[in-house]
């Protein structure tokens, strides 16, 4: 019996088995074009410039992603006593391809895309139009007619639901036990660790019942945490939660990839209005033929991370001032500085961190009003290179979900009286747990005349609202 095998840095050896048509046809797939191009994209965008460690790929998250994912689907067997095998099957093959149309960077390109309205930017957009047609297509129908179609309404949420939903998309499932272990080891952080093989071995299936506004509809199969593991599970809530602002949302990384979107919405900006040679880069190149034809998908596979990486030494040399200024600042880390605005009026309202909701809605109202006079001060300027850029973003810890989907999107748990409830009705950590909220402003280190604006603004609005 044929094996292949992959040596994880996380997992360590994961298995494909050539005697197992569905691990044959997947590993056809890892070996495809469109798969083999995430090896060129890393899972952190660029993390990796404050955390050097973190240059793993989405290629290594993805095939982590199914390995998880086999782990959970043992569970699923145990319990229900057979394999159900095509739901099964397809719930699999959706683990290892539902990241495989994220772009150059990641995250950072789907913002560019979104304020050019360029669907194929969209990596859930790309993924779908991967996964029905064209290569890994071909490949995943040697499983059956419409196995291809089936994967990909796995991976949108679409069809009928059950527990082998949620091992591909739930607050608990196969890419975030994946990516939140890998992410902690590869970056080197020391917080944010899981007992994850605890939490698999207390982990169950059960009935709960669904519905739509109070009103029950029948009930649904998805997974349980035992009572023994809650206070893992809560660990697990927490881990998430502090990855977000020392990781995800690190505000030198959010710097670096505000001025990543400037660079690319100017090299787009530029292509499309025949003026492609002063962005520096040749007319052939894929980021040039990209902005040019947004929606040929065969252009889009050939953008990742370094095609964006190895133009840099040419847009530093571009004609238009923009592209060349920002490219050098990319290349040789030359970034701007940031204010943590959020922080500066949290600290002025609420000193002792309170989660009293009066004081969380002061706080929201003073930064409303300052995000709206900076981007007033943003659109009135007339410098051709940006001199302000503003990130906003929250982030929820843990969504209590709804609807007739709810119990397969939450953590559902099993207290020691037997009931199943949401973690969130069991733990008194997780129901505390607020919303993290970012609204930065980043300037130019020789730009004092914006830094003392900024300040200004900051300083007369927490006056005002007081």
């Amino acid at each position: 019996m044929k094996i292949q095998r992959i040596r994880d840095p996380l997992h360590n050896l994961i298995e494909f088995r050539h005697d197992d048509e569905l691990e044959r046809a997947l590993w056809q797939v890892l070996e495809s074009r469109p798969f083999q191009r995430l090896r060129r994209v890393k899972q952190l965008g660029f993390s990796d410039l404050v955390y050097p460690g973190a240059s793993h790929s989405r290629f290594a998250h993805s095939v982590g992603v199914f390995h998880t994912a086999r782990r959970l689907m043992e569970v699923v067997r145990k319990h229900v006593g057979h394999r159900q095998e095509t739901r099964e099957n397809l719930a699999l093959a959706a683990a290892l391809v539902h990241d495989l149309g994220h772009g150059a960077f990641s995250h950072a390109f789907e913002k560019v895309g979104e304020r050019l309205q360029l669907k194929l930017a969209d990596h859930e957009h790309m993924s779908d139009r991967l996964i029905r047609s064209g290569e890994v297509a071909g490949l995943l129908n040697t499983m059956g007619s419409g196995f291809a179609s089936d994967v990909a309404d796995i991976i949108k949420k679409e069809g009928r639901k059950s527990v082998h939903n949620a091992v591909v998309s739930s607050q608990f499932d196969a890419d975030r036990l994946d990516y939140m272990r890998r992410d902690r080891l590869m970056t080197g952080t020391q917080h944010a660790a899981i007992d994850f093989e605890w939490l698999v071995a207390n982990l169950d299936l059960a009935e709960v019942p669904v519905g739509v506004d109070d009103s029950g509809v029948g009930t649904i199969e998805t997974f349980v945490i035992g009572p023994k593991a809650i206070h893992a599970t809560e660990a697990f809530v927490l881990g998430l939660f502090q990855l977000y602002p020392t990781v995800y949302l690190h505000k030198t990384t959010r710097g670096i990839e505000k001025l990543f979107a400037e660079l690319l919405v100017r090299i787009v900006s530029l292509a499309r209005n025949a003026s492609a040679t002063a962005t520096g880069l040749p007319v052939r190149h894929p980021l040039i033929l990209f902005a040019q034809s947004p929606d040929d998908i065969e252009t889009a596979l050939c953008l990742d991370d370094t095609v964006v990486w190895g133009g840099l030494s040419l847009m530093v040399d571009a004609k238009d001032p923009v592209i060349s200024q920002l490219a050098t600042r990319l290349r040789d880390r030359k970034l701007y500085k940031c204010i943590d605005i959020r922080a500066r009026v949290a600290h002025a309202f609420n000193p002792a961190s309170d989660s009293a909701p009066e004081l969380v809605a002061a706080i929201d109202r003073c930064c409303a009003r300052i995000d709206e006079k900076l981007k007033g001060w943003i659109d009135g300027d007339k410098s051709v290179i940006p001199r302000l850029l503003i990130d906003e973003a929250e982030r929820s810890p843990y969504k209590t979900a709804g609807g007739s989907t709810g119990p397969t999107e939450q953590i559902n748990v099993r207290t020691d009286g037997g009931a199943t409830v949401d973690l969130k009705q069991r733990s008194r950590v997780v129901a505390a747990l607020t919303t993290f909220k970012l609204f930065r402003a980043y300037y130019g280190a020789e730009d004092e005349s914006a830094r003392q604006m900024v300040e200004g603004i900051i300083s007369g609005e927490i006056a005002a609202c007081r």
